[in-house]
């Protein structure tokens, strides 16, 4: 519905700009998607966000939510308009550079006009007032992300598409972008984002907490938990921050498994190199608040207290996923696999199964107690999932991790092998990578070994591959 009535044609739209303003408006619209190819209206062409600050304000008895996003960015293209994407709540008024500026919606589409065109390589800062109750979206796969009401507050998860339920964006994860988030909520209540805390105070019976990410950070990674928190900060021996908040009905299982934090880490750096961010932490929600955990940027979601595989699974994603982040949602794959391989060489380093042994149980068919997870792992090659229901499937994740082992037998030295993750994850450090660059990279580091079968079998191919 347009911003502004009556809905006349474009052809007179253009000419009352123009009179309006004096000035044509130059340039072409920015694309309404990032050409994804499982989620091709999620994100935006023509402009690259540099910086996001939302202004919040949540109330969990009505579940009303008023929000300012002011936007930075660059227009890679000469525009007359360009896309937001916004899922449900009601926009009040839009400005670009302080002017305000004409807009209409259409579904998850927020069509901007400023009153002049934006010239290809201009920056330009984007004020989006908007409120209402957020959306729980609901994935191809049956998953829920979004905005999860819970009994004392709200969590908020993005993957892939999820927040747009509650700011306004370029909500793909190609385009990465520093944040500054300020929350304000009742009193009594937390308020716990990505980054670091750098503000917090209680006035009027109301509590404004603020958290700045510097490092560029994709939308789904982004998160909101509200709620009453068993908040703690901590450093490592290293001298990292650590940031945990912790549901009251969590703190007793989550304990010892938290206490590992420091050392998960430090093992994850001699591994994987300098870890990528300013603070690490967690944030622990009771299990029915979400039914998965994920890897929010500094402190992942827990949906009740992790087991030590679990925990290494989503810090690993720090590196892999958070810093190192897919191209496209096809890429899936360069998250789950990594860090899947991490949790086995893990239990590799600290007593348990070798990732070899894991690999054969996979093979074999008998590394589940259900026989149709077994079977899963090969029901569609980890680089092409067959739609966007299966971008999280098992074989993203257990089949990813086995093509990186067929990479390290091939390779045939642990040293190599090692290098190679500690590059990978330098090589494209907080920024984008597809599939062809992880593998043209494997192939520049060991130009005398042949991948030809690692890649069209493993990666690539269809069904189980032959004995290696």
């Amino acid at each position: 519905m347009s911003r502004y009535a009556p809905v006349v044609p474009a052809a007179l739209l253009a000419l009352a700009l123009t009179a309006c303003t004096g000035t044509a408006v130059e340039g072409t619209p920015g694309g309404s998607g990032a050409g994804d190819p499982y989620f091709p209206h999620a994100g935006n062409g023509g402009y690259d966000v540099t910086h996001y600050g939302l202004t919040l304000s949540y109330t969990p008895g009505t579940r009303q939510l008023t929000g300012r996003a002011a936007i930075t960015a660059r227009a890679t293209q000469d525009l007359s308009a360009f896309d937001l994407d916004l899922r449900g709540l009601t926009v009040g008024q839009v400005t670009v550079d302080g002017t305000a500026a004409r807009w209409n919606r259409a579904g998850q589409e927020l069509t901007v006009r400023p009153r002049d065109g934006l010239a290809e390589g201009r920056t330009f800062r984007v004020a989006v007032r908007y409120s209402g109750t957020p959306a729980t979206i609901t994935d191809p796969d049956g998953s829920q992300e979004g905005w999860l009401p819970t009994d004392d507050g709200a969590l908020a998860l993005g993957q892939p598409v999820g927040s747009m339920a509650w700011y306004p964006g370029n909500h793909h994860p190609s385009d990465k972008a520093a944040y500054d988030i300020t929350v304000t909520v009742p009193r009594g209540l937390r308020a716990v984002s990505n980054g670091e805390l750098r503000a917090e105070r209680t006035t009027g019976g109301r509590t404004t907490a603020t958290w700045r990410t510097r490092r560029p950070m994709a939308s789904y990674l982004a998160t909101l938990a509200i709620g009453r928190y068993d908040v703690t900060r901590t450093v490592t021996p290293r001298g990292l921050p650590v940031h945990t908040a912790v549901d009251p009905a969590e703190a007793a299982a989550s304990r010892a498994v938290l206490a590992r934090v420091p050392e998960v880490l430090a093992w994850a750096e001699d591994l994987f190199g300098p870890y990528p961010f300013a603070s690490a932490g967690a944030i622990v929600e009771r299990p029915g608040d979400a039914g998965y955990a994920l890897e929010t940027q500094n402190r992942p979601v827990f949906p009740g207290a992790p087991d030590t595989g679990l925990l290494v699974h989503e810090l690993a994603h720090q590196w892999y996923g958070n810093s190192v982040t897919p191209a496209s949602w096809r890429d899936m794959w360069l998250n789950e696999g990594f860090a899947t391989y991490a949790e086995w060489l893990w239990t590799e380093e600290h007593g348990g199964d070798t990732a070899q042994q894991v690999f054969d149980q996979l093979y074999a068919g008998t590394r589940y107690a259900v026989p149709a997870e077994n079977e899963a792992v090969w029901s569609f090659p980890p680089a092409n999932p067959p739609d966007a229901a299966h971008v999280s499937g098992r074989p993203v994740y257990d089949r990813g991790a086995m093509v990186l082992h067929r990479v390290r037998r091939t390779l045939a030295d642990e040293t190599a092998f090692r290098a190679l993750l500690r590059g990978w994850s330098a090589a494209h450090r907080h920024a984008n990578a597809s599939t062809a660059d992880f593998t043209a990279y494997v192939e520049r580091r060991a130009p005398g070994k042949d991948f030809d079968e690692v890649w069209k079998e493993w990666l690539y191919g269809e069904g189980r591959p032959r004995q290696p």
